[in-house]
């Protein structure tokens, strides 16, 4: 039996207050139990021995591996709960499009936007859409994440929503990385079924009835998501979609309250998601029925900056509120463009009114439990939890928000097991 050591640490956040299960809310978001002097975790079988000081590490039977800190920072690995990494090609003329004062409607009328990145889905080879989803998961790996969350939703048909399902899979494999796939069929309507409320039905049938269930058969997903906003799908329509998916036995989110308060957040607490994401325009109320439906806010400020909007989410406000408030990149070829959390940290900060030690509760432990992943286990550093860190050039963990849009990490480690 093998055992790891990670040692020569000068500092060890755990995001393991102790006491406290379940995801950070309210005061205990700001509580990451750090530690402090020459540090050590150990590693068995993929699960964390011990973390504390060097010379209170226990006598190991069998072999010893035993890895350099550097005297560096540690935290576990980041979870990135909302990414959309299955697209093959960027969507930089429409940014520069965009800089030139074309807006998102007159782009999306020239075959841009999303429908832009379902041709290039499907128009692509298999080994060119596997290849272009392991690069996108890598780019997130780089910058400190070892589990991902990732949508299909660039396929919009039975075919091409599996084959995006696939390609992150077998990504996460190659990356030794652990996703959470979640089927996103409900992200636009497909040209072939536009124009018409009965072609915009059957639509949504398709996916009801034979999208979300074969993406469900096998675990190939593990979640649904629907973009319930205006001009996208309407409230009736998110709640038909929640309720297949509840129906084949998937988790749901819901993309809401992006572009204005439209009700999809509490299409999410209605339908008990684990999530509602964006949320730039959510109010009291909707606070208060995801606060009592247990549905964690998931902030995605990355979209917010990219699309220059003027309306930010008040995360401040939602941890009043006592929500488990995430963070993620929503890393896309459209309206997030960026596979760096930290740079998600930093704007959350200046803009959406975390603390630097919020941001990285966000991005850890808060994030595992938007997934509904087990959070003695995963975004956490304590005996029993997930052999999976982040390996920081940093002095202190505040320096993650600061400085902004550079790559921070200076390695991910995984050790064998960790997944299982």
């Amino acid at each position: 039996m093998t055992t790891t050591v990670i040692e020569n640490l000068n500092r060890i956040v755990t995001c393991a207050p102790p006491g406290v299960t379940g995801p950070l809310l309210r005061d205990n978001m700001a509580q990451l139990a750090t530690l402090q002097g020459n540090l050590a975790v150990a590693v068995r079988k993929g699960r964390v021995l011990f973390v504390g000081p060097r010379d209170r590490l226990p006598g190991l039977d069998g072999r010893v591996e035993r890895l350099d800190g550097r005297g560096l920072v540690l935290t576990p690995a980041l979870i990135d709960c909302h990414t959309h990494p299955a697209f093959v090609a960027s969507r930089a003329d429409e940014f520069e499009q965009r800089l030139a004062g074309a807006t998102y409607e007159q782009i999306a009328a020239r075959g841009g936007g999303i429908v832009s990145s379902m041709k290039a889905v499907r128009e692509s080879s298999d080994a060119a859409l596997n290849a272009a989803t392991r690069r996108n998961l890598g780019r997130l790996r780089d910058h400190g994440v070892a589990v991902a969350e990732g949508k299909s939703g660039y396929g919009l048909c039975l075919e091409h929503e599996l084959r995006q399902l696939h390609a992150i899979r077998d990504a996460g494999d190659s990356l030794d990385m652990h996703t959470m796939r979640t089927c996103l069929a409900a992200h636009s309507f497909p040209p072939e079924y536009r124009g018409s409320d009965a072609k915009r039905a059957a639509y949504v049938a398709e996916v009801c009835n034979h999208i979300l269930p074969a993406a469900a058969k096998g675990g190939l997903a593990q979640r649904a998501d629907v973009f319930c906003e205006q001009g996208v799908f309407t409230v009736a329509e998110s709640v038909t979609v929640a309720q297949a998916a509840r129906k084949h036995g998937l988790g749901l989110t819901v993309h809401a309250e992006q572009l204005g308060l439209f009700g999809g957040a509490k299409v999410a607490a209605e339908c008990g998601a684990d999530s509602a994401d964006h949320l730039e325009f959510a109010d009291a109320a909707t606070l208060a029925a995801m606060a009592t439906a247990g549905t964690a806010a998931v902030l995605l400020p990355g979209s917010t900056y990219h699309l220059r909007m003027d309306q930010w989410a008040n995360g401040r406000a939602m941890i009043d509120a006592g929500l488990c408030v995430a963070l993620a990149t929503d890393f896309n070829p459209g309206s997030s463009p960026i596979p760096n959390p930290c740079f998600i940290m930093n704007l959350a900060v200046l803009r959406c009114g975390l603390t630097p030690a919020q941001a990285l509760a966000a991005f850890t432990r808060n994030a595992a439990h938007a997934l509904r992943l087990d959070t003695a286990q995963w975004g956490l550093i304590a005996p029993g939890s997930r052999a999976a860190f982040a390996l920081w050039d940093v002095d202190h963990e505040r320096e993650l928000a600061y400085y902004a849009g550079a790559n921070l990490c200076a390695e991910v480690i995984t050790c064998e097991g960790w997944r299982s």
